[in-house]
């Protein structure tokens, strides 16, 4: 399996770079902050991405979608990482299309052609622990004749407040801890007997808590059969944390990159800073862990594409050492920058605070770490 892109996946992402670049660099999300934006990404950004196709990389071409893959959706948010861009594309694009990919016909039909063409968001409501455990889901789906009961809570729902969809992980039977009796639900935002609550983040971006006090839905807000939810679940995370490491990549790249820049341009004790062996030797390690993080997100993203099972142990990698790599790339860059490393006028501030913010969504490297350990029986 060549660990490279091909030349139409190479022409996305020239095509990718350029409009991001243009359209939502670092300067859009300063101004989004500044002007404290209550959505936190700019529709016309938005519908941006919908006329270049993005938002329908992973929707099926018969509901309006590109019918590509995760490679593709890989390029695009290696993009927004690189620029810090605001968007729902992770949890939309990424998200909620491949958890209704496994929806029957009328949900497809419902949600993904909205989905595509940029006119819907989506929130995808998982995790209800501080750290990310979706087994132990207990938000509760209790069947009532035809419909559902939900009572319970998400917390860290990324993009909730905006959302018109929301995919909800439920417990319809079982015990927290166990991936029996797991659920999928699409259910429409703003019902009665939903409350939510959202907070600004480290990074600017928003995330929400949602309760659920007895919110009924029918039976027909179910995706894929009921009690056996965690198949889809854990493709969607699979994806999810997939994703969010291509974006936490391009975050940690171009924060590499500004930091090469400024080693080749600031001047101490007479000399260009950049000439300074430790200083090369922590530049060179970085480059190289930059380098082994892109072939582990590659490879995740190919296995994805294949539906091989190896596909799942790779994602955790890949989310894994992108966030070690991410984390190694914005703390250098800070301290590499000195003191004005530390001012809110300059950009590598920012970059640091994605980086926090995107490395611990679906799991950070330690979390991650321990998974795959107990994955591999150690």
């Amino acid at each position: 399996m060549p660990l490279f892109l091909d030349d139409d996946q190479n022409l996305l992402q020239d095509t990718a770079r350029g409009f991001i670049e243009t359209t939502a660099p670092v300067a859009h999300l300063r101004a989004l902050r500044d002007a404290d934006d209550a959505t936190g990404w700019s529709s016309e950004v938005w519908s941006g991405f919908a006329e270049m196709g993005f938002t329908g990389i992973l929707i099926p071409e018969d509901h309006g979608g590109l019918g590509l893959g995760a490679v593709e959706a890989g390029i695009v948010l290696e993009q927004i990482g690189r620029n810090l861009t605001p968007s729902p594309f992770l949890s939309t694009s990424v998200g909620a299309a491949v958890a209704l990919r496994a929806a029957g016909k009328a949900l497809k039909t419902r949600w993904l052609p909205g989905l595509a063409d940029g006119s819907l968001s989506a929130a995808v409501a998982i995790d209800e622990t501080g750290r990310h455990h979706p087994e132990r889901t207990a938000l509760a789906a209790v069947r009532d004749g035809a419909d559902y009961i939900l009572s319970g809570e998400k917390r860290l729902v990324v993009g909730g407040h905006t959302a018109d969809l929301l995919i909800v992980a439920a417990r319809t039977s079982g015990e927290p801890g166990s991936t029996d009796g797991l659920t999928l639900f699409a259910l429409e935002s703003g019902l009665p007997g939903v409350s939510m609550t959202t907070d600004r983040l480290a990074d600017s971006t928003f995330a929400s808590r949602l309760v659920f006090d007895g919110l009924r839905v029918g039976a027909d807000a179910v995706i894929g059969e009921v009690d056996t939810g965690w198949a889809t679940l854990s493709l969607v995370l699979d994806h999810l944390r997939t994703g969010a490491a291509a974006e936490l990549l391009g975050v940690a790249s171009s924060a590499m990159e500004r930091t090469f820049g400024y080693l080749r341009e600031r001047v101490q004790f007479g000399q260009i800073i950049g000439t300074f062996q430790a200083l090369q030797h922590r530049a060179a390690h970085l480059y190289a862990e930059t380098e082994v993080a892109y072939a582990a997100i590659l490879k995740a993203q190919q296995l994805l594409d294949q539906g091989d099972p190896r596909a799942h142990a790779a994602a955790l990698v890949a989310k894994a050492q992108v966030g070690l790599v991410a984390t190694l790339a914005v703390q250098e860059g800070v301290q590499m920058h000195g003191g004005i490393g530390m001012t809110d006028e300059h950009d590598i501030g920012l970059f640091m605070k994605r980086a926090r913010v995107l490395g611990g969504m679906y799991g950070d490297a330690d979390t991650l770490a321990d998974r795959l350990a107990r994955l591999s029986a150690f």
